[in-house]
């Protein structure tokens, strides 16, 4: 026992220092791992990966055929043996071993201009708000497999709020509402933490779905989700406009199998979009309502900042300012904003190490 417990105490020392020897050849990574798509920020470089979360396999020999822009230019369009996966659902892992291997892709991705042949980054990643020990520990494990050599978690919307350069160390209400691809986080900070928040399941995604559905419905037609959000982007609108746009929607006639296209305005897609708008905005609404009146007052003064790429949605800042009756104002790049806030946690770690989860305990041990 004595003999094992020393190889034990002995390979942990080992690894460490293998650990510390290839980290100062490695590039520190903050990471935005989202539904849609995962972006990758670098110490003293910046931004330099921003990709869909998804990746293409092989089934056959279970080998990675894509990752990124390239598998989602698959999507819809493989063959039976040739899987284009997703590996985040609803802001959460759904498949382990895919996301550990995506993670891997971006961080050899990272390091092949400095040749590093074991590149042992330290990463901090954004996580939802509300997520399980269980779907915290799925995270570490990934990025930890995937080559990390120490793994810290931010709220998203914390992450989104520094990217934003908003002031949440203050003891001033901060009012964030971030919508992404696969959930919509609502959250107010004050004095560096989270007082209020609610994260619903409800953003880009579905908002296609809607698209589809609506499709569907009143025109029998059917089309694919890369369409649907093409549409959205191109057309689509939360609040009524003076200016009414059309487009094509192309796919197949459900009654005759054939190809059909159709042309729909703005206002339709409105339409389409307005059950999952809707549920957003009460839920911001519902959030105001349970926050103390001290910060309700500091928020009404500054205003709700959005972030995420679904606030890009023509109309979205007007409507919530009608509904909300508060100034609402969208983030400069609001698709990097979380990433961006990973970053400038890494660049100066000691300003911001209260805010990281208390999950990750362990890890600033041992930094």
């Amino acid at each position: 026992r004595c003999f094992w417990g020393r190889g034990v105490v002995s390979f942990m020392r080992s690894t460490s220092m293998f650990n510390n020897i290839f980290g100062k050849f490695s590039r520190d990574m903050g990471v935005d791992l989202g539904t849609a798509n995962t972006l990758v920020y670098v110490r003293d470089r910046g931004i330099v990966v921003n990709e869909p979360s998804i990746v293409a396999i092989n089934t056959r020999n279970d080998q990675i055929l894509a990752v990124g822009e390239e598998a989602r230019r698959m999507v819809g369009k493989t063959p039976p043996h040739i899987i284009a996966s997703k590996p985040l659902v609803d802001g959460i892992i759904s498949d382990f071993e895919v996301a550990e291997r995506m993670l891997r892709y971006f961080i050899e991705k990272v390091h092949r201009e400095s040749f590093s042949v074991f590149p042992r980054p330290q990463i901090v990643i954004g996580i939802p708000l509300g997520v399980t020990e269980v779907e915290i520990k799925a995270v570490e494990d990934a990025a930890l497999g995937a080559g990390a050599r120490h793994v810290f978690l931010i709220d998203q919307p914390m992450a989104a709020a520094i990217g934003s350069r908003l002031p949440i160390q203050d003891a001033t209400g901060t009012m964030i509402v971030d919508i992404g691809g696969g959930t919509t986080q609502i959250a107010v900070i004050s004095l560096g933490g989270v007082v209020t928040w609610r994260t619903l399941k409800v953003a880009g995604d579905v908002m296609n779905n809607h698209i589809v559905q609506f499709a569907r419905d009143q025109f029998n037609l059917l089309l694919g989700e890369r369409t649907a959000e093409e549409l959205k982007i191109k057309i689509g609108n939360a609040f009524p406009a003076k200016d009414v746009i059309e487009a094509k929607m192309r796919g197949r006639d459900l009654i005759t199998g054939l190809p059909k296209e159709v042309v729909v305005t703005s206002d339709q897609v409105r339409e389409a979009l307005a059950r999952s708008i809707r549920q957003i905005v009460e839920a911001i609404k519902s959030t105001i309502e349970v926050t103390p009146p001290e910060l309700v007052a500091d928020i009404y003064e500054r205003g709700i900042v959005l972030t995420g790429g679904s606030s890009l949605l023509r109309g979205m800042p007007e409507l919530i300012r009608h509904e909300a009756h508060i100034p609402v104002q969208v983030a400069d790049d609001p698709l990097t904003c979380v990433v961006r806030g990973t970053g400038m946690v890494l660049e100066n770690f000691p300003a911001f190490r209260d805010v990281l989860t208390a999950s990750t305990q362990y890890a600033r041990g041992s930094r």
